[in-house]
Parts: C-alpha cells; structure tokens; sequence
C-alpha cells in the first residue's frame, strides 16, 4: 500500500497545489484540510486506523498530536513533516511546491538508529562556592541529591553539622570525566568535625585527596573547570552573584538522577588512524580541534572518550584518512539526503537550488520565526537540518554542488566552532574556484536576526551549476574526487593548489639529500608511500596521501616536503618514482643489494679513517650482501667460531686403561 499524505493550509495562512505535489512525490491525497490538528482530526483518525495504514501529515508543530492520537487507536505515529515555515510561510509560498516535494521526498528516507550508551547517576553532587551561597542551595537539593559542600571560604560563623549532606574546605586542584563519572581532586582539604562546641571546626588541611561524583555544581565565578564547559554533561555552572542562574543551575542538577542515554556521535577505526607510527607523531587534526578535550593520543591512534564527546562533529570533518567518522547519522545518509533533495527538487519542475544549512536548535528556531514573523525563506532555498554544523565539512560541500545546488550557506549559531568550520569552508573554496565552478557558491550566514537572515538570502544573486548531477559514492575523500571530476565539467585541470593542511596533495623529495633509507615508506600509514623490492626505489601514490606529516617527521635528512593540492586526473591513481638509484653489486657473488652511493659514500668514510678499517679487510665487508658477509665473518679464521678441532671425548674406560698416559 503507498502512502497517503495529508495537506493542512494551516487555517488558510499557506498555499498549497495539491495536483503538483501529487505529481512530484507520487503520493496520493484526499484533499487539503484547515484544521486538521482540532476540528477536522477525525478524517486523520478514520486513515489511521485503516489496516497498515502508511500516513504522511504535512505538518510538524503537532506532532505530539498526531502521536497521542495514534497511541489512542493503538496504531504507529504518522511521519510528520514541515512544509510550513521552511516553505509555505513565505513570500514565495505560492512558488514553493518544488521545496515541499524535496522535503517530503527527504524525510521519507530511512535512518539508522543512533548508537546509545547507558550513563548512570546516583546523584552524587558535589558543590564548589563560598558558604553563603553553597550552603543554601545544598538545603535545596539535599532531599533529592547526595549533596557534599566544598567550601572556598571558611567563615567565622557556619551553621551547625548536619548529617543531610557534607561539609568541606579546600581548594579544587583538578577534575576530570564527565556526568556520572567524575574524578576530582583538592588541596588544602579540610573536612567538617562533628564534635566541639561553637563554632564549626574542621580537621587538619591535607593535600591530593581524591573523590568521585556524578555532577559538578560550580558556583565559584571562577574560570569554568572544563574547555567547553557548556558541552560537558553533568557540569552545571552559574554565576554566584545571579540568583536567578543560581536557582536554575540548581533545578537542572536535580533532575540528574538515574539512568540516561548518550549518543555515540562518533565512530573510529583504529586501523586507519594516521596519528602515530614507532614513536613519530603525524596527523593531530582531531587532537587539535576537539573542543571538550575527548580526544587523547593512544600509542599509534587516538581513543575517544564518548562520555566527554559533544558531537560537535569537527574531528569527523578534519580526519584525512576516514578513521573518524560522524555516526548519528553515518555520512553516506547525508549524501543520501543531499542528493534526494536536489534530485527531488528538480524532477518537481524547480531550477537552480540552493542550500541553507543549520543546526537543530538555533537554526530551527530562525527559520521558524523567520516564517512567522517575517518573510520566510525564499522558495528556492531548501533547508537541511544536521546535529551539528561541524559535520558539514568540505566533502558534503562538494556534494551539494556537484547534486545540483548552486550556492550553499551555512547559517552558523552562536555555539559553532568556527575556526574548524572556516577550514573547511577555505578548503571547498579552493577546490570550487580551482575547478572553474565559479565563485561566491559557498558562504558563512553569520547573522542572530530572522529578518536578517531572510534579507541575506532574498538578496543573494547566483547562477546555475554547469554540470551533470552526480551519485555520491563511497566516504568523503572518494565523494570528494567524484565531486570534483563531475564539477570540471570533463576538462583537463591542472593540480589545484589547497591551503595548508589540506587532507589531499602530493610529496616532495629531495634527490640529492635522500638516501633512500626508506624510513618513509615504512611507516607511510595510508601506503602512498612505497618501495621497489627488486631495486633501489621509492614511490609514491598521490590519490592515497592523507598529509599527515609523517614522512616529513621521520626523515633524517629532512627530504621531504608536502604540497597540498587535489589532482582529480588519472594520474593521482598512478604510482610513480620519487627517487631511484643504481643497486649494489656484491664483490663475493654478484648479487645487487643497498644504494650504490650509499655503499660508496660509506665506504669512502670510513677506509683508512676509523681504527675498525684501517690495514684490514673490513671495508669489504661493507661490500658483500648479508648471506656473504655472514660468510666471510664465519670463515674468518680470527672469528670466535674459529676454535681449532674438537677434542675427543674421554670416557671411563680411557682413565682405567694403564696404557693410556692421563
């Protein structure tokens, strides 16, 4: 059975062309309601409860509605969708039925469930302030938290102990881990006597205690105890002089109890990790832009704590190789999602798209006051939501543009990490411009105003893309190429030059000063970099170079050197000779083996030079192959295996023998 979709004017406020959307999405519709949210709900209710009834409602703002209504027939909630304030609020509503049918299209597609963790609270509360403004929040709270107290100050005057929750003293030296899991550790750490008359006493101060709680209430005004302290779960902070943000942090702490679930945003495969190889360090791009500090080295890859991690996205982005990836939803969704926007958008009779992307709090609540209040968006523009704007890096971009989409803004909020985001948006530039896509395709909407924000876009002037729409295959780098190819239009393009860092380019050696020890080839993590196993060579693999730095760390003789760039030819495929040089002939048997040079260079060196290879034969030793010169070294009569003939063995009878001499 197909589905049936459900048009409401939303009380005549939108127009809506029921034929076209019919048309373009294929899917059948009874008619267009005004209120089918209150008093026309029954015709919702009678399709509902048909047998395997498959039900679309055009509408979003009531979805907990449409939910309540089918658990009270018993049924599965409809899919709700909002053509509303991203295309029928505007002033080109009228023009938007394209949008509505790549939207409708677009939430059709199925999601993979996101990746949870359980994380369990026992309400643990631990309290950082002075006494006059700790200690009345601990009353608050001690009813539902197990509350503990640490003061910065130690007054004269206290209230007396109290066995409904802990007071300390001392100073908050570290604290590490997240919600229900935190380590914490104070200096100076002073715990409240019981015993005593007058005023509260505390014990003796002692350094490096050491204690675990499940939530931080920080009401210091001190500097946040965490890099990106609003992403860290479990750590609420307010500033003390603020009643009114004392009293909300306090409330949101007691509602921490139990057990949560996490997303797991983030996905890593060890074993594509460019980070480290035999104690050399390479590719830290994620180490360098994690925001919460969830990142840490481990030995050749990094390990990310995903009770730290935000999702902010940004590592995904960055990572060359693939090892980091966005898992809620997993990248080939987005690109699924793109394409069937474009796609959708087209085959409905629309032109020239484009793409606003934002993220799903700021960004959702600026389209919907911007539709409300304002003039909407422009019906060529269609939004795409994604859980964090870090997550849209240069490859999604390139997608976008080679599916169709003629420009790209990326509304950024006031929570974006901008300088990992302005990276990848310097990055799409290059490529875009080297490619000869035109310029002004890819932009920052860095505006707080709905009215703003819709002036921007009404006002922004593009033309069309010159190029075939693409199927996006394979994770980002190969989207990225395939992209790239589709948007060269099939002409010829030199090597585009991309800015430093740049996860795509090529190696540079040094011919006179490398030695082809080949040190690079052997700990080159992605294989871009190789040897010739019959004679002298390194090669090297443009389309597999990450830039990760490694080979550039470990040459001794500092040879190498990276240039960032993206060659989309067939080239890039291809393995080419970086350096070669003519093998050594061994003087015992022939065999080629080493660098001549090499040999030479050494030999040179040390004849005559070093007590070793002064008056002896060691120097051609240097000359022969490993089998010869473990051969020359056995039958080296000053060798230690030289030790003469074997003595014969001597038994009893030889020692009772009075012939023999003993």
């Amino acid at each position: 059975m197909s589905a049936k979709l459900f048009l409401c004017d939303c009380g005549g406020t939108q127009k809506l062309d029921k034929d076209g959307l019919e048309a373009a999405t294929g899917l059948a519709c009874s008619g267009i309601a005004t209120g089918l949210c209150t008093h026309q709900i029954e015709r919702l209710a009678k399709a509902m409860a048909e047998p395997e009834a498959e039900i679309i409602v055009a509408c979003q703002q009531e979805a907990e509605t449409f939910e309540e209504l089918a658990a009270d027939l018993d049924v599965d909630a409809p899919l709700t969708v909002d053509i509303r304030d991203r295309a029928g609020w505007s002033d080109e509503g009228a023009k938007a039925t394209p949008k509505m049918a790549a939207l409708l299209a677009a939430a059709q597609l199925r999601e993979t469930p996101a990746k949870t963790i359980d994380v369990a609270s026992e309400g643990l509360c631990l309290i950082l302030g002075a006494s006059d403004v700790v200690l009345p929040v601990a009353d608050q709270l001690s009813d539902m938290l197990s509350v503990t107290c640490l003061l910065t100050d130690t007054p004269e005057v206290l209230p007396a102990p109290t066995r409904r929750y802990d007071v300390t003293a001392g100073k908050l030296r570290q604290a590490k881990g997240a919600f229900g899991g935190f380590t914490v550790t104070v200096d100076a750490f002073r715990g409240a006597s019981p015993a005593g008359r007058g005023a509260l006493a505390f014990t003796d101060p002692q350094d490096g205690g050491s204690s675990e709680c499940d939530i931080i209430l920080d009401l210091t005004g001190n500097p946040a105890l965490f890099p990106a302290h609003e992403k860290r779960d479990g750590y609420l902070r307010a500033d003390p002089g603020d009643p009114v943000a004392v009293q909300r942090a306090a409330m949101e702490a007691s509602h921490l109890v139990g057990t949560f679930e996490k997303t797991l945003h983030i996905r890593i495969d060890e074993s594509l990790c460019a980070h480290s190889r035999a104690g050399q360090t390479g590719c830290t791009r994620c180490l360098d832009l994690c925001p919460t500090g969830a990142i840490l080295p481990a030995g050749d890859h990094v390990e990310i704590d995903p009770n730290i991690c935000a999702g902010c996205g940004a590592c995904s982005s960055a990572c060359p190789s693939g090892a980091v990836a966005y898992d809620d939803p997993p990248v080939t969704a987005l690109f699924a999602r793109i394409r069937t926007l474009a796609s959708a958008y087209r085959e409905a009779g629309g032109k020239t798209p484009r793409l606003l992307v934002h993220d799903a709090t700021h960004g959702r609540e600026m389209i919907s006051l911007s539709a409300r209040l304002g003039r909407g968006l422009p019906a060529d523009v269609i939004p795409l939501e994604v859980a964090a704007l870090g997550t849209f890096g240069h490859a999604e971009m390139m997608v976008a543009l080679a599916s169709g989409f003629a420009r790209i803004d990326l509304l950024l909020s006031p929570r974006t990490e901008r300088d990992a985001l302005q990276a990848e948006l310097d990055l799409a530039i290059a490529l875009t411009e080297g490619l000869g896509a035109g310029e002004g395709r890819l932009a920052f909407l860095d505006v707080a105003d709905p009215d703003a924000m819709s002036d921007a876009l009404y006002a922004a002037k593009t033309t069309p893309i010159k190029s075939e729409p693409v199927l996006p295959l394979g994770h980002r780098r190969d989207a990225t190429r395939l992209a790239a190819k589709a948007l060269a239009g099939g002409k010829a393009i030199d090597p585009i030059e991309l800015p430093k860092g740049a996860p795509y380019g090529a190696v540079l050696v040094n011919e006179d000063a490398c030695t082809l020890c080949l040190s690079c080839a052997s700990l080159c993590p992605s294989g871009a970099l190789g040897d010739n196993p019959d004679k002298p060579e390194l090669t090297f693999k443009e389309d597999a170079c990450l830039q990760c730095g490694l080979c550039t760390n470990i040459c001794p003789e500092n040879a190498i050197a990276l240039q960032p760039r993206l060659d989309i030819s067939d080239d890039a495929f291809t393995t080419r000779v970086l350096k070669e040089e003519e093998p050594y002939d061994c003087i015992e048997c022939g065999k080629p083996f080493g660098v001549k040079s090499t040999v030479e260079r050494i030999v040179a060196k040390l004849e005559n030079a070093h007590s070793m290879f002064t008056n002896s034969d060691n120097t051609r030793l240097i000359r022969m192959c490993d089998d010869c010169r473990i051969k020359a070294q056995y039958h080296n009569a000053s060798a230690p295996f030289q030790m003469g003939e074997r003595p014969k063995v001597r038994t009893t009878d030889d020692y009772l023998d009075p012939s023999k001499k003993h």
